[in-house]
């Protein structure tokens, strides 16, 4: 577990650009049955997450088109909830970071570590502003 003075401004790079941290599997169920669309970013204290994932996840938010609900839960801190967020991304494997666009409860697009890892960040916000486009 890292320590949350380090998790901290990681954390809050995400929920400073709207999304809202889930804290609990409890938490995650609730926000899993929000109609509409929605994203969760799985973050992380990796160099991919800081360079890459973080600033595209933001960058997409930019888009005509936006998912309705923002959700984020934090890989190697709290646990329960990223499990739990990761049981909706079933069948693909636990990646952090990673992002899953769902609609109404359906996964429907999932970038897992291994599409964010030494991409750009404008190619990934790019790659989910497609998916918005296709789903919200």
């Amino acid at each position: 577990m890292y320590p949350a003075e380090l998790v901290k401004p990681m954390k809050d790079d995400l929920v400073n650009a709207g999304f809202e941290e889930l804290l609990t599997s409890e938490a995650v169920d609730q926000a899993m049955k929000k109609q509409g669309t929605t994203l969760v970013v799985v973050n992380s204290v990796c160099g991919c997450a800081a360079a890459n994932a973080r600033p595209g996840a933001k960058m997409s938010l930019i888009n005509g088109k936006k998912p309705e609900n923002l959700y984020t839960v934090f890989a190697g801190f709290d646990k329960e909830a990223t499990d739990k967020a990761r049981s909706y991304m079933v069948p693909f494997p636990p990646s952090s970071p990673c992002m899953a666009l769902f609609k109404d409860g359906e996964l429907v697009h999932m970038l897992e570590r291994h599409h964010i890892e030494g991409r750009p960040a404008e190619v990934i916000a790019d790659n989910l502003a497609e998916a918005y486009n296709d789903f919200c």
